[in-house]
């Protein structure tokens, strides 16, 4: 479902991802650990397009996402990957509802499809009654939650998480832990996490190692 090939990365002189190979399944969950500078987040915003890779082969869904640019790529991505990131980046003037919605607006879907969709979503996360909070009437593990079901809105191949627990406390941490397992489990939805959380990691599928640019096992 996602595959990248022999994907390298330059920031000047320094060669940050050294010739990657991945293959992730539809409905995977894997994680992505290492130590910091070994190149995870910069691979995991490589795969989800935003940033472009110096040299490589990137597939998602059949397609060479490493091929598109401007325009086309902005709309591939708003509909085929989601993501979740350490810090929630919710937009503050918006409510909950409303920052869920946004992909799916931005899609072109139909104004009550999206905000139908939105609301299973939230109801799901058990965020029903928070629905018209904006983000500072939102607890931290509220806040990623609602992360989480804007990630969902356009129903995509594949959610990119980097670090979605680093941010929380530790009970936070393990409920959104669980979270992305029942997703896997009820929707079938595929992750690619990259994260220091071992716990986290645990509870995957699979869990790559990645040192020095490169991932150590596949």
């Amino acid at each position: 479902m996602l595959v990248a090939k022999g994907v390298t990365k330059f920031y000047g002189k320094l060669q940050v991802l050294k010739g990657v190979d991945l293959m992730i399944k539809s409905g995977e969950v894997v994680s992505i650990v290492g130590s910091s500078g070994a190149g995870k987040s910069t691979l995991l915003h490589i795969l989800g397009t935003l940033d472009h890779a110096d040299s490589g082969e990137i597939q998602l869904g059949g397609r060479r996402v490493d091929l598109l640019k401007g325009k086309p790529l902005a709309a591939f991505r708003n509909l085929h990957a989601g993501f979740v990131f350490q810090f929630h980046h919710l937009l503050p003037e918006f409510t909950a509802l409303e920052n869920v919605c946004i992909p799916g607006w931005i899609a072109g879907t139909k104004k009550k499809e999206v905000e139908a969709r939105a609301k299973e979503l939230l109801g799901w996360l058990g965020l029903r009654d928070r629905e018209e909070n904006k983000p500072s009437a939102l607890s931290g593990g509220e806040q990623q939650r609602v992360a989480v079901a804007r990630a969902l809105i356009n129903r995509p191949e594949i959610v990119f998480a980097d670090e979605p627990t680093g941010n929380l406390d530790s009970a936070n941490a393990n409920e959104l832990h669980h979270l992305f397992i029942r997703l896997r489990q009820e929707f079938g939805q595929t992750f690619l996490i990259v994260t220091h959380n071992e716990e986290l990691a645990s509870m995957s599928d699979r869990t790559l190692h990645m040192k020095d640019g490169r991932i150590a096992d596949v």
